[in-house]
């Protein structure tokens, strides 16, 4: 197995002293265009000399282990590397899991044809698991469970969720008027965005003009990304589908392998999904949508360009910017990739750089106030 990274690609590292349930998923997870096997261990042990060796993106790891228990193991990895994991159990609560430190949680299948949908729900965790930042445990460890022979493992604590700074009342005064107007929101991230758009999703109220988001991820799971967003968010989340209508207080998230444009006609505006060539190396790709709604909406746009690796949305920033509309770059020190929204700065595209937590603040107060 390669211990080079492929950037496009989610290095999983499988535990579980099941030989042959492990197999199985390795197999299973290997024929998944967006996952990469770089490793497999039987026991906690195992596992840590593996991370250490590896370096992968996510662990997907059996509860119940001889040796040491998952959820143990977990625990003490969190203090050390913090690193995303999905937990597999057929007895264990989610709740147990998860409190240990998981990422999420998954039930082991109860029979062969439970397996199939098990495998595609496990590729779909796993995948959203990498592109969301971890928290570093924060509990120290006693002295008896220190003793545990447990080699410490290094590395660099990556940065937890940020609360966003909710707009104020002031803040939100004009945004059903701005609704009226034809003001649209136009979000665009990568690597680290599902967090970061959650975050600026989260402070917008019902009331705010229709929002398009383009986040790089694969078919399927923009949809379930989706719905989580929309039982966590004020505003209504949805996959976006050909044709769909803007309106107030919705946000629509380009489909994996869909670029998404902003069109109007004498109803008001609606968006085009459609298959096609990757653009910016993308599809959906932020520079189709950001493009499409300088050309639609122009000085009547807001929009933002989040963390990610890359270019991708950097020159269709820059012609909103140029058709008038207000452009926001995510600042550097809160992104976990300042790669889309450096080279919006660089460009000159963006008419304020923002951190993550006051991008959904500025965006209502700049809609309220005009530009």
């Amino acid at each position: 197995m390669s211990t080079t990274k492929n950037k496009l690609k989610v290095r999983v590292l499988v535990v579980d002293d099941s030989a042959l349930f492990r197999s199985t998923i390795v197999q299973a997870l290997s024929s998944m265009p967006n996952i990469e096997i770089a490793g497999e261990a039987a026991d906690a042990f195992e596992a840590r000399d593996k991370i250490n060796d590896l370096k992968p993106d996510v662990l997907v790891m059996d509860v119940v282990m001889p040796k040491m228990d998952g959820r143990d193991f977990l625990r003490q990895l969190m203090e050390q590397y913090p690193l995303p994991c999905i937990m597999i159990s057929g007895t264990e609560s989610e709740e147990s899991v998860l409190e240990a430190g998981a990422a999420d949680f998954i039930k082991k299948p109860r029979s062969p044809a439970e397996f199939k949908t098990f495998s595609t729900i496990l590729g779909t965790k796993i995948i959203l698991a990498a592109s969301k930042p971890v928290y570093k445990a924060s509990k120290p460890r006693t002295a008896a469970e220190k003793d545990d022979g447990l080699v410490p493992l290094g590395s660099t604590v990556k940065t937890g969720k940020i609360p966003p700074n909710l707009p104020s009342p002031s803040d939100i005064t004009g945004l059903s008027r701005a609704a009226n107007d034809g003001i649209v929101v136009a979000l665009g991230a990568s690597t680290g965005g599902t967090d970061a758009l959650e975050c600026v999703l989260r402070s917008f109220p019902k009331t705010m003009p229709p929002v398009l988001v383009v986040q790089h991820m694969p078919p399927v799971f923009t949809k379930m990304y989706s719905e989580r967003l929309d039982k966590c968010c004020d505003i209504t989340v949805k996959e976006a589908e050909n044709g769909d209508r803007l309106r107030q207080g919705l946000c629509l998230i380009a489909a994996g392998s869909y670029h998404m444009e902003l069109k109007k006609d004498a109803q008001g505006y609606y968006v085009k999904c459609y298959q096609g060539e990757k653009v910016s190396g993308h599809c959906p790709s932020v520079d189709v949508m950001f493009s499409s709604v300088a050309d639609t909406a122009g000085k009547k746009a807001i929009g933002a360009i989040m963390t990610g690796m890359g270019a991708d949305g950097a020159k269709g920033l820059l012609k909103m910017h140029q058709k008038g509309a207000y452009t926001i770059g995510q600042d550097k020190e809160s992104c976990i990739v300042y790669g889309m929204p450096m080279e919006a700065y660089k460009l000159g595209a963006c008419s304020e750089q923002q951190s993550l937590a006051n991008i959904g603040k500025t965006l209502c107060r700049k809609i309220t106030e005009g530009w």
